[in-house]
């Protein structure tokens, strides 16, 4: 059921296609908002890790009206680890025990109208009280996990158990990564910049799609190495875990704002 590199540039008949945001679209994503934004966090030992996937593999679980978006006709899968903290409603502070917690996301690239952005499948958290917000207030599938986070030196642990729950199979991930050395800016058309730099998330359905802006100053990209690394993630989203090792980019530390959502 895994998939390797050699089917990573699974294409859908043109005419299912719609235009891919251009350059200046990719640029202008990344510029902040002149809305208030809602809320502040930050966002660090952040590792992305990407897989090329088959197109055909994604379409049936993204709503139809939302493209697959992709980078020299490759779309991509990512699993991200990371911590946050700092998390408060912009003017008023944070609220002890809820103002920091980790969490890991599996993603995709869609776009709509031009405009790119992350589909999550899922995004686990530590905390209750922050699951149930988001998923009222972004409609995103936020799940509850116990997650460690330890580090030492360059030398990053992180474990995730989710239990079974509604409708949401239980899942695990088990990595280790040595931060390396810092990476140059990614540049817009690189591959580097279309994994990372992603300034807008679509959640919903067909018939109630939003799209939420983020904003924060660009990544500074380090290198990564992984030590270990076992997980269940993608499975427990009817995907395969691909035979290749992934594309690795490490982020230490980003304030990030969070924009309310819109429906489009």
């Amino acid at each position: 059921m895994a998939w390797s590199l050699r089917r990573e540039r699974a294409v859908l008949p043109s005419a299912m296609v719609s235009a891919a945001p251009s350059m200046e679209d990719r640029r202008a994503i990344c510029e902040k908002p002149s809305a208030s934004p809602i809320m502040h966090q930050t966002w660090g030992k952040l590792l992305f890790m990407h897989w090329p996937i088959p197109m055909d593999l994604l379409r049936p679980k993204i709503p139809s009206r939302l493209e697959i978006d992709t980078h020299e006709g490759t779309a991509w899968i990512a699993v991200t680890p990371f911590t946050m903290w700092n998390i408060r409603a912009v003017g008023v502070p944070g609220i002890p025990g809820l103002d920091a917690f980790h969490e890991c996301n599996v993603r995709t690239y869609v776009h709509l109208n031009g405009v790119p952005g992350v589909w999550f499948f899922s995004l686990d958290a530590t905390k209750v009280i922050p699951v149930l917000a988001a998923r009222f207030f972004f409609a995103l599938n936020y799940l509850k996990a116990r997650i460690d986070l330890c580090q030492a030196g360059r030398i990053i642990n992180y474990a995730l158990n989710r239990p079974p729950q509604e409708m949401n199979p239980g899942a695990e991930l088990e990595v280790s990564w040595t931060i390396g050395d810092r990476l140059p800016s990614a540049e817009p058309g690189s591959r580097e910049f279309f994994l990372t730099e992603r300034y807008c998330l679509y959640a919903g359905t067909n018939q109630q799609l939003s799209r939420a802006k983020v904003w924060h100053v660009p990544w500074e990209l380090r290198a990564a190495t992984l030590n270990t690394f076992r997980s269940t993630m993608l499975p427990s989203h009817g995907l395969p875990q691909p035979e290749t090792p992934p594309i690795l980019h490490y982020a230490e530390e980003r304030d990030v704002l969070i924009y309310a959502p819109e429906e489009v």
